[in-house]
């Protein structure tokens, strides 16, 4: 498998946030979101090939009960199907970070952490090629794959968001989706890789979910570590 990093911290976002884990870093993405913070795992990806019995080995060495395969997208990587077994052999509580634009078809999960891409995850020309512009619109949302995540296992589904109008987005997806989800399911997490940018987006995020009954998504690594890398 092609991986970016391992590393042993605290998750930093969604409905386990502040759990000893072990993270597992897949390199390469199907997106290529304009503010995605892991650039080095999707737009630029870093990495080497390793054989799963290392990734297991290395993940053994650490007391968690708890692994987030993350990315990049760890669904499009090379073996995360047998890693994830692995994992489960092993009884880890297993986590996988999602854009939801593949199937899971059966892969060992306990919280399926689903982040559906908005609008405002598209990237700007110029930033990109255009096909990559084109290719990331087209891709971004899969309904079909949605529904299936959500209907095969525990689930939260956790959306950027950088402007008010993006919950308008958020709640004509859901009722897209068709299928009744619990308000305090819906993670709303303000964009920004720093305190400052989070912040600033805090206040009318806590204001929507106090009012519509969503869970504010804090992002307790950034105000920890800040954006860096094995945080």
């Amino acid at each position: 498998m092609w991986i970016s990093e391992i590393f042993y911290s605290v998750q930093g976002e969604g409905e386990l946030t502040g759990v000893p884990s072990v993270f597992v870093r897949t390199a390469g993405c199907n997106l290529r979101c304009q503010w995605c913070d892991t650039k080095y795992a999707s737009w630029e990806p870093e990495g080497r090939d390793r054989p799963i019995h290392e990734i297991l080995g290395e993940i053994s060495r650490y007391s968690a009960r708890h692994c987030v395969l993350t990315g990049g997208e760890p669904m499009i990587a090379k073996g995360i199907r047998d890693l994830a077994a692995g994992l489960q052999e092993r009884g880890k509580h297993i986590t996988i970070e999602t854009a939801g634009t593949v199937a899971p078809a059966g892969i060992a999960c306990d919280l399926a952490s689903i982040s559906p891409k908005l609008s405002n995850s598209t990237p700007v020309a110029g930033g990109v090629s255009r096909g990559w512009v084109d290719r990331h619109e087209s891709t971004r949302l899969r309904l079909d794959v949605l529904r299936a995540w959500i209907r095969a296992y525990p689930f939260q589904l956790k959306f950027v968001v950088a402007e008010p109008s993006d919950v308008t987005e958020i709640e004509q997806l859901v009722a897209e989706l068709a299928i009744l989800i619990p308000p305090w399911k819906i993670l709303l997490m303000p964009e920004g890789t720093t305190t400052e940018a989070t912040g600033a987006r805090a206040d009318f995020l806590v204001a929507i979910c106090k009012d519509r009954g969503y869970r504010y998504c804090h992002r307790l690594h950034i105000a920890l570590f800040g954006n860096t890398k094995g945080t």
